[in-house]
């Protein structure tokens, strides 16, 4: 297991993955590059073409998801050659917006555009726009700009293309926090959703939900079921403010543990 000594800079994202990428049937990759150049990685754990996504790190201030995301992946390597099945990680979406929250201990959300990646996303990204300038969010800053027009960012596109090329059966995007579960995107969403929504909410002690006006539209998880029918998942991690501090770490990841593993499924992700 990857132990969780510092705050997930950049460089300890990548010494991370490096090491993930030593496992049997491991398959570590960059799935696009961030504004400032940062790789974009994304892990595959098991044998045979991933049906399941799981990305964290959306969000500069949430790097409590990347670590449980790196995390995750740790544990899953390590009994990777007896997996049947596989699993992808994207444990950190947000490099550069990570990186400045990390560093410079500023209460930051966004890309190092100023762009909140959270709401770049193509699933009624009008509304949300509207909305952004009603709240008087006309410009980038620390959270909840949109962006010039959908996908605008190479972070957002890095995600979009990745999906676009592997059609997962559903993701999970991992935020924090407020221990709640997000599952739907109006009529798009397929009926089964809810029941996993409520597994894994069972399984995590977390509550299903709906986001505040504000979230609704622009994200992951919205333009995944938008896009596909198929569906998405917002799981919002630990309880607090943000940024939520490492040492709520140990506590909480039981629970975030138990909730991924209903998402990907025991059937589909098993040790043989």
């Amino acid at each position: 297991m990857l132990s969780i000594e510092n705050k997930p800079d950049y460089s300890y994202q990548v010494r991370a993955v490096k090491r993930l990428a030593g496992y049997p049937r491991v398959a570590v990759s960059a799935v696009g590059k961030s504004l400032c150049g940062r790789c974009i990685y994304v892990v595959r754990i098991g044998h045979g073409e991933p049906r399941r996504l799981i990305a964290a790190g959306f969000h500069g201030m949430e790097y409590i998801t990347v670590a449980a995301a790196l995390r995750y992946a740790a544990e899953l390597a390590a009994v990777g050659k007896r997996l049947r099945g596989s699993v992808a990680v994207a444990p950190c979406v947000n490099p550069d917006g990570t990186q400045i929250a990390v560093t410079t201990g500023k209460r930051w959300q966004a890309n190092a555009r100023g762009v909140d990646i959270n709401h770049n996303f193509d699933a009624n990204w009008q509304g949300v726009r509207q909305r952004e300038i009603a709240a008087g969010i006309t410009s980038p800053g620390p959270t909840r700009f949109g962006g010039s027009s959908p996908e605008s960012e190479p972070e957002t596109r890095a995600l979009t293309d990745l999906c676009r090329r592997v059609r997962f059966d559903r993701v999970l995007a991992l935020h924090s926090q407020g221990r709640e579960i997000y599952w739907d995107f109006g009529k798009c969403t397929p009926p089964c959703c809810r029941e996993l929504a409520e597994k894994m909410a069972e399984a995590g002690g977390y509550a299903v939900a709906t986001p505040e006006p504000m979230a609704l539209g622009g994200g992951f998880k919205d333009w995944f079921i938008s896009e596909f029918h198929r569906c998405g998942y917002t799981v919002e991690m630990g309880l607090g403010k943000n940024p939520l501090p490492l040492s709520d770490l140990e506590a909480e990841y039981p629970r975030v543990r138990n909730i991924l593993n209903v998402f990907v499924g025991e059937n589909d992700l098993r040790i043989i």
